[in-house]
């Protein structure tokens, strides 16, 4: 079982992220104002907040802006230095921190904020990327539908089950990372959000949301066959 022991340089300078199982209702992250254009470490990559996290445009369906001005900025996509054991191109979730990080060449890495499961939901181990999809159906399982008896409405039959298609009232957002351990599917996914400010909280049955446009920005990055770690 992965644990948290590596380190990840540049976090104090960063302060000078068909499903099964995913969907949990949460609060809003600390509201701290950002600083736009920030950069984690001396020389890292510096990103325009005003335009990676605007609109989308050339979607299926429509990806609005977010205002990154009520998220927690230790949250927003960044470069930090990496100084763990894990091959470049391996993605790392650390959900007590609610980071993932994409790792990157020459001891650095890209830094994503998330929101992870609540207590009771959580999972970690080592699983790999199986598949991948856009604009992704979800497919809550039957002890989530007791659970939440309020998401009925939404949910109607689909090729593959009862559920809910693809688009931009789907709670999964506009991309998703299915989760593997050999021939088992976890049913654990990495997927994006229609709630950004749930980015940064404990809040999903499990799975790791993300903010619409860093799920499309890391989905791109990521091929099938990805090693993915989740920390203890």
């Amino acid at each position: 079982m992965p644990s948290r022991r590596f380190l990840l340089a540049g976090l104090a300078a960063a302060a000078g992220p068909g499903l099964a199982g995913c969907v949990a209702p949460g609060g809003p992250a600390a509201s701290r104002p950002p600083v736009n254009g920030l950069a984690a470490t001396p020389g890292a990559e510096v990103f325009d907040y005003d335009r990676i996290y605007a609109e989308v445009k050339g979607e299926k369906f429509p990806v609005p802006a977010v205002d990154y001005s009520k998220l927690d900025r230790a949250f927003l996509r960044q470069e930090v230095a990496y100084t763990g054991k894990e091959k470049p191109g391996t993605v790392v979730v650390d959900p007590k921190a609610r980071f993932l990080y994409h790792v990157g060449e020459n001891g650095r890495a890209r830094r994503y904020g998330v929101g992870v499961g609540k207590e009771g939901f959580g999972w970690s181990g080592v699983a790999d990327v199986r598949s991948k999809q856009e604009w992704p159906d979800w497919y809550p399982p039957p002890e989530m539908i007791k659970r939440r008896p309020d998401i009925k409405p939404q949910l109607t039959k689909l090729p593959s089950g009862i559920g809910m298609k693809g688009g931009p009232g789907n709670p999964v957002g506009a991309r998703a990372l299915y989760l593997w351990q050999g021939n088992k599917d976890t049913l654990y996914r990495i997927h994006g959000t229609i709630e950004p400010e749930t980015i940064g909280t404990s809040v999903s049955s499990g799975c790791i949301r993300m903010i619409n446009q860093d799920a499309i920005d890391l989905y791109a990055r990521v091929p099938v066959g990805t090693k993915v770690v989740v920390l203890a």
